[in-house]
């Protein structure tokens, strides 16, 4: 039963770091595959997401058997953002074992310590996409591009002696029973796009990378305050365009301009989870067909990100966004929609929502501890 924590080095090594998650989650229900082809490319040396990071992936032994894995890893430019000397630790995946789970953190805190950073906080993707363990929804199979996590790594934590930095809640509008814009909503948005004069369009296939890169340069400035956010390059953008190309739904990634002037965006993305749950993380030999023919029937959507520049905060700019979302969704027959990574004290984004008629469906906990 003895365990021990050693460094990726090897191909071979990678390999395992990759697999692991498919032997951890091997009798949970709810656990959604990702596509080994694209988790081959998130931990390639040719990530644009690791260009700005100094990192160590981990593996976890017992008795000569992979139960574990942990990256960590100081992000260059989260560090020069925010100002502190904060290391990260995410892949983390572990087997029900708190002195497992000691090793594994004890090796990241170390090798984060010997790099000068102060604290680690985590679990926090490199490619800061997916953050916190959840701690709330255990139920509910994640939609695309958000964690999911056995419950007990939660206990791990607290055992380790993790504090909660922040939660992250995630928000679900069931529109299986119909669903109707409340009548004063509709006067407001009237109202709001005659006022200032917005209007709010839908991405442009036909010059794909000049939209994306209108969506970067408005993410940067209209987030860039919030907490947690590291900025995106051009790069990571490209790839994440790239990544997304043959599943977005261009109908429903959105630009708000006033006179031409980008002022906002919305990225919703098709819940493709519910597509690709049952091919095991494999596209050959038949995958692919089940992928692309199984794309026309989703019906489950997340709203991954929304921002408004400074400029036109606090105008009720983000009604259009969902004024238009409900008008290009509605005839698609959607049954849930999902509003993520909403800040757990960020009341002027959660109040809309709340008011549309979502309700909180799932909390994911953000956790740190000193070095």
């Amino acid at each position: 039963m003895a365990f021990s924590v050693h460094p990726v080095e090897t191909k071979r090594d990678l390999e395992t770091f990759i697999k692991l998650p498919y032997w951890i989650y091997r009798d949970d229900k709810n656990w959604v595959p990702p596509l080994l082809t694209e988790e081959r490319k998130k931990f390639s040396k040719k990530n644009p997401s690791l260009f700005h990071c100094d990192y160590q992936y981990f593996l976890l032994f017992q008795d000569g058997k992979a139960v574990g894995r942990i990256v960590a890893f100081v992000h260059r430019q989260a560090v020069e953002h925010w100002k502190e000397p904060v290391g990260s630790f995410g892949c983390y995946e572990c087997i029900d074992n708190v002195e497992a789970s000691k090793l594994l953190l004890d090796a990241a805190r170390k090798w984060l310590k010997d790099r000068g950073m102060v604290c680690m906080r985590g679990p926090w993707d490199f490619d800061t996409k997916e953050y916190g363990f959840v701690v709330k929804g255990f139920d509910l199979q994640p939609m695309v591009m958000a964690p999911y996590n056995p419950q007990y790594y939660n206990s791990q934590m607290e055992a380790y002696g993790m504090k909660k930095v922040k939660d992250l809640l995630a928000y679900h509008l069931d529109c299986r029973q119909g669903y109707n814009l409340p009548e004063r909503f509709l006067k407001l948005t009237d109202r709001i796009a005659e006022k200032y004069g917005v209007k709010v369009r839908s991405l442009n296939m036909k010059q794909l990378e000049k939209d994306v890169k209108i969506i970067v340069d408005l993410a940067n400035e209209c987030t860039a305050p919030n907490w947690g956010y590291v900025p995106v390059t051009d790069e990571e953008a490209h790839a994440i365009a790239k990544s997304m190309k043959p599943i977005v739904d261009p109908d429903i990634v959105m630009i708000a301009e006033v006179d031409g002037k980008p002022v906002g965006y919305l990225i919703v993305f098709p819940d493709v989870n519910t597509v690709i749950k049952d091919l095991n993380g494999r596209l050959l030999p038949f995958g692919f067909l089940k992928f692309f023919f199984g794309l026309k029937k989703i019906r489950q959507y997340r709203v991954w990100a929304l921002g408004v520049i400074p400029e036109y905060q606090r105008k009720a700019i983000d009604t259009l966004f969902y004024r238009r979302l409900y008008d290009v969704l509605y005839p698609k027959g959607p049954t849930i929609v999902e509003a993520n990574y909403v800040l757990e004290d960020n009341m002027a984004m959660s109040n809309p929502i709340l008011k549309l008629g979502f309700k909180e469906a799932k909390r994911y906990r953000v956790y740190e501890v000193g070095i």
